[in-house]
């Protein structure tokens, strides 16, 4: 009943007002919304983590209060990260985080679809780069809940020296995350996704993993995850499960946004036009639980789930395709933080 009534009350009364704020620009509000939860961080870093005892697991050798996390890109340079602990989240992940700082593309390049409850962006990794985060995360000290640490290829690095890039970000932020996301997967960053080819991927993740061992010494290695995109094929999709297991990757994350249009209804595509970016939110939804159950069917490593989460209905699909656990971010937009505690009870149950 206090999961509706919160639902109904972001949806009805403060969506509206957040929608029209700042002339009604998505950047502008995602950032001082930050701007507030970050003001609150600290204090709120102490609330004892949500979960019903039966939805607590553990995945890669992690333990998580409830399968309910928040994804990469809605706090990329962890400004206000115990806030999401305390409405809900099983675990936050912080970035996507670049060894160099950046700015990302020009604006404007963060876009609603409310008919189709659905935003694109073109962001492109912007962020305050690897050392700036490790400083923010050295400072707040240990979170409630789990943090994963995306990281991605800085813009001005060529593909080419990708692994050194990627490399550099891990070694600086190692001793804060409880696993690392390796995004190849994004479509905001020229060559980005280039990565995702076999012996590119292959050399990347063998960097990284013989990193990790370094790093870790006699302890246990923090977990690698590679997040992939929902554009590719099945075949390409299994040849990125077969490197990932033959180098010692821990789990995937299915999916980040795609750059099909399918879905939208058509003022929304209207509205968009031809313009670059991923889209996210409903109309990733059904692929999104293909990927997973692609996945989940052909390698034995365990997968977040995210895509187009808008409802709990949204999140039981994606366990039920084989997901361990599920990542919101565009769900949290249109549906606010009530979601996150109803999805959290739904796949507590289960």
């Amino acid at each position: 009943m206090i999961n509706e009534v919160l639902l109904g009350g972001y949806q009805h009364l403060v969506r509206p007002a957040l929608f029209r704020y700042g002339g009604g620009d998505p950047e502008r509000v995602h950032e001082v919304t930050l701007r507030w939860l970050g003001r609150f961080s600290r204090p709120l870093g102490v609330v004892r983590p949500y979960g019903p005892a039966q939805a607590a697991r553990t995945v890669f050798g992690v333990r998580f209060p409830n399968p309910v996390g928040l994804a990469a890109g809605m706090d990329k340079d962890g400004t206000a990260l115990p806030a999401f602990g305390a409405l809900g989240f099983g675990s936050v992940e912080v970035g996507t985080v670049t060894w160099h700082p950046q700015p990302g593309n020009d604006r404007p390049r963060l876009f609603r679809l409310p008919s189709s409850e659905a935003i694109v962006n073109r962001m492109g990794f912007n962020n305050a780069g690897a050392a700036a985060l490790a400083a923010r995360l050295e400072a707040l000290g240990p979170l409630a809940v789990p943090l994963g640490i995306s990281l991605g290829k800085s813009k001005i690095t060529p593909v080419a020296d990708a692994v050194a890039d990627y490399v550099a970000s891990l070694r600086a932020l190692y001793r804060y995350g409880d696993y690392f996301a390796v995004n190849v997967s994004s479509p905001n960053t020229p060559g980005l996704r280039a990565l995702q080819d076999r012996d590119r991927l292959a050399d990347l993740l063998a960097a990284l993993r013989a990193e990790t061992l370094s790093l870790a010494g006699p302890a246990v290695p923090s977990p690698l995850l590679v997040k992939v995109a929902p554009d590719l094929t099945d075949a390409a999709l299994g040849e990125v499960l077969d490197v990932c297991a033959e180098h010692g990757v821990a789990g995937l994350i299915a999916t980040n946004t795609t750059l099909s249009r399918q879905g939208l209804t058509p003022a929304d595509r209207a509205a968009i036009g031809d313009g670059a970016g991923g889209l996210s939110g409903r109309p990733l939804a059904a692929r999104a639980v293909e990927v997973v159950r692609f996945a989940a069917e052909r390698c034995d490593l365990p997968v977040i789930g995210v895509g187009g989460i808008l409802c709990p209905e949204d999140a039981v699909r994606l366990m039920d395709a084989g997901a361990s656990l599920v990542q919101l971010y565009t769900g949290l937009i249109y549906r606010g933080p009530g979601l996150v505690r109803a999805c959290a009870r739904a796949l507590g149950d289960r």
